[in-house]
């Protein structure tokens, strides 16, 4: 019973590791060729609740891609990651350079219920499996290298590449926005792309009209800034975004050796006897008199000036108490003392209860003594009533 518990122990971790193993992404490609691998949010929208289907309803979240290398940060140095929206499906594309292995790390992001779910990438890089020594580079600036990326648009480039090449050998080597160029942003407006250049390679030589770019005349017309001809076998172009800007296009040759440049020759590193070291002679003295005048004293004198200035204004422009009353009209000075007084008087009876009404609520009384005044009788009723009282109680005003 023993051995039978510990067989079937066996067989659960060896079952787990094989679905572990399963679980992981494998893709292939040989060095040299374009790499492309598209994360279809189809596939990860059944990873996350509820699954694809509920109660009759498809959901369709948008979702966020992040990819890594294993262990780093970024992505290795041939790959490249892009999406431009969230309802968008993501692309892992580049060109591997070198035979090895790589693995990614795909973290994606639910926007609607923020749910992560991690997959992992596996590329393995084969050796090449072509040769292609004549390859040739053309800028499509009606396009965006999200557009470009899928299968279906690099079929449509490729058979009108095929046509201008006249060859069906044609594969792609590589596909690079303008951006990474160095080309500018373009305005959020409708009809203004990045523009994408693309680059294919094939073991067949050149077309004729492929070969009228390396012409002097077709430099020259790119040159003065107008519209090179090309002949009418290379004016192919299926679809309008397809085309072509021929002044941006190169042809590469790599069936010519390249001659490395000659190797610096190697010296004993003993300098060769002869001569005197003859040291520089020291820079003459400068005089840093002015310079600290300028930076220093300057300002500092102006600051000192400004300080004085606003001193006068703030404390000897002053008019003084005095001289303010002097020229404020009785009348006035009287309207602010009542409010002081009638202001004080409120406070004091905050304190208690069951006190008599405030002398200022009666009509018409005497401030300093409390006493009640006649009303003023008038027939005009634009008088108004403290200058009535300052005819009643002229005795009573304050006087400086």
């Amino acid at each position: 019973m023993a051995d039978w518990t510990g067989w079937r122990f066996i067989l659960t971790v060896c079952v787990a590791s094989v679905l572990v193993v399963e679980a992981d992404i494998k893709a292939y490609t040989p060095v040299g060729q374009l790499f492309v691998f598209e994360l279809q949010r189809e596939t990860f929208q059944n990873e996350f609740e509820p699954f694809l289907k509920h109660y009759g309803r498809v959901y369709n979240d948008p979702m966020l891609f992040k990819c890594n290398m294993q262990s780093f940060p970024d992505l290795p140095g041939w790959l490249r990651f892009t999406q431009r929206h969230h309802y968008d499906n993501g692309f892992l594309y580049g060109t591997p350079l070198a035979q090895g292995k790589s693995m990614i790390e795909i973290t994606v992001t639910n926007k609607r219920s923020y749910d992560t779910f991690r997959d992992r990438l596996i590329i393995t890089i084969d050796p090449p499996a072509k040769r292609m020594p004549y390859q040739a580079e053309f800028f499509i600036p009606l396009r965006e290298i999200e557009k470009v990326l899928p299968s279906t648009v690099q079929e449509e480039i490729r058979q009108d590449m095929m046509r201008m090449w006249k060859t069906d050998r044609l594969d792609f080597v590589n596909i690079t926005s303008a951006l990474d160029r160095g080309g500018r942003v373009p305005l959020p407006l409708a009809g203004h792309y990045e523009g994408v250049y693309v680059k294919v390679g094939s073991d067949q030589y050149f077309s004729e009209c492929l070969l009228s770019l390396q012409t002097d005349e077709h430099r020259r017309q790119c040159e003065a800034g107008g519209r090179a001809k090309i002949p009418g076998d290379c004016k192919v172009c299926s679809y309008p975004g397809n085309c072509v800007t021929w002044c941006k296009s190169t042809l590469i040759d790599l069936s010519k050796p390249v001659i490395p440049p000659p190797a610096p020759t190697m010296g004993p590193g003993i300098l060769d006897a002869g001569g005197v070291y003859d040291p520089p002679e020291s820079p003459p003295p400068r005089d840093f008199l002015p310079d600290y005048i300028v930076t220093v004293i300057v300002p500092l004198a102006l600051a000192i000036i400004l300080c004085l200035l606003l001193a006068y204004i703030m404390c000897c422009r002053r008019e003084g108490l005095e001289r303010r009353d002097g020229k404020t009209p009785d009348i006035q000075l009287y309207h602010h003392h009542t409010i002081h007084g009638n202001t004080s008087e409120l406070r004091s009876m905050a304190g208690c209860r069951g006190v008599p009404p405030p002398l200022s609520t009666l009509s018409m009384f005497n401030a300093r003594t409390g006493e009640t005044a006649p009303p003023f009788q008038t027939d005009s009723p634009s008088i108004p009533l403290i200058l009535a009282q300052q005819e009643i109680n002229t005795d009573t005003l304050p006087r400086k």
